[in-house]
């Protein structure tokens, strides 16, 4: 019999945003210091931090032990960053990539481990005017963990799909609604994992990386879902931004719900099959990185194709149970709402086609 005890998650909430000249709307490339020297002393007990770049700023929610939770602490952060942005001339944006500005422009963080990345990786990190979003989950014993993780991939395209959030680049219209895909995927060490056995494989896998030099901890496997190398979580980490809190939410639940019936499951003793090929979650993630919430995923349960909605109906039909004892069915249900009103990218494709017609665009 499983006790609620064995299904206690802890969460907790990373996010990148950007700072933008507020008569300008371009990004800040070199932002007044004390905007994140205010923020740090301020955070307790969240974190804010500095990113890659400057124009860039980083939240760290606390640990928290609900959904409802999670909530409160998005709101603060992003209430944090914004209020102390405003006393120093700046605003802040919430999105994955900025629409317009030039990444030539941009000035990264004097640190140790940003220089490295920018020695090593060259363009591909000068480029890297990138944001996003991660979860953390805590959950079960390491093992636990893994064998969660390993069927949680197959979600990976939906989370990608009602979070996009990027589809401009340095003024122009990239076709893709998460164009922030396309530049973390130039890293190695990216993408889908392959489904692991034990934590040992992976520990295993790690050692391999380090062994070759090719890493020096497991917080350089950028996978869009891997096991943490700072804390004892699975790190959700496909999605883009999520430029209105309600829509964050909505990730954050589902990914707590997702992981309260797999783990309901591991604890019956039932095995959880790896019904999808990697290669076919792969297709999937560009069918979401691609078109966002109008995707068509490939389904098993179905043998064919299927559109987001139809595969958002069956799952939140699925998680009822887990959403109730987790207190969150508004928030896995306002799934729908995303689908039916559409994500930041396509309320900003959206925008930049009104603008257009009302021959207001300048790019």
């Amino acid at each position: 019999m499983t006790h609620d005890n064995d299904l206690k998650i802890t969460l907790g909430v990373e996010e990148e945003a950007f700072l933008i000249d507020p008569k300008t709307r371009d990004l800040i490339s070199d932002p007044d210091p004390k905007i994140f020297d205010e923020c740090e002393q301020k955070s307790v007990p969240h974190k804010v931090v500095r990113e890659m770049l400057r124009t860039q700023i980083e939240t760290n929610t606390r640990v928290c032990n609900s959904v409802a939770e999670v909530r409160e602490s998005l709101c603060e952060t992003r209430g944090l960053i914004s209020e102390t942005a405003k006393k120093y001339c700046a605003e802040i944006v919430a999105m994955s990539t900025h629409p317009f500005a030039a990444w030539q422009a941009q000035i990264p963080s004097p640190k140790e481990r940003y220089e490295s990345f920018a020695m090593l990786y060259q363009e591909i990190i000068r480029r890297f005017l990138i944001g996003g979003m991660h979860i953390h989950a805590g959950f079960g014993d390491p093992d636990m963990r893994i064998r969660v993780m390993n069927v949680v991939r197959h979600y990976l395209p939906l989370f990608l799909g009602l979070s996009t959030s990027s589809p401009f680049r340095e003024g122009a219209e990239t076709g893709f609604k998460s164009s922030r895909m396309n530049v973390l995927c130039g890293l190695p060490r990216t993408g889908i994992p392959k489904a692991l056995s034990s934590y040992e494989e992976f520990k295993a896998l790690e050692g391999e990386y380090q062994k070759w030099g090719f890493i020096s901890n497991s917080g350089e496997i950028w996978w869009d879902i891997r096991p943490s190398h700072a804390y004892p979580t699975i790190e959700l980490r496909v999605c883009d931004v999520c430029t209105k809190i309600d829509d964050a939410m909505t990730i954050v639940a589902l990914y707590a719900c997702l992981i309260r019936k797999y783990m309901r499951t591991q604890s019956a003793g039932a095995l959880v099959s790896d019904e999808i090929l990697t290669e076919i979650i792969f297709e999937n993630r560009f069918q979401a990185q691609r078109y966002g919430t109008f995707a068509f995923f490939a389904d098993p349960n179905d043998a064919t194709r299927t559109d987001i909605d139809d595969v958002l109906k069956r799952l939140l039909n699925e998680l009822r149970e887990d959403a109730e004892a987790l207190d969150c069915v508004s928030d896995i249900e306002h799934a729908q709402d995303i689908v039916k009103n559409g994500t930041s990218a396509e309320r900003q494709l959206d925008l930049i086609r009104l603008a257009k017609l009302n021959n207001k665009y300048k790019y």
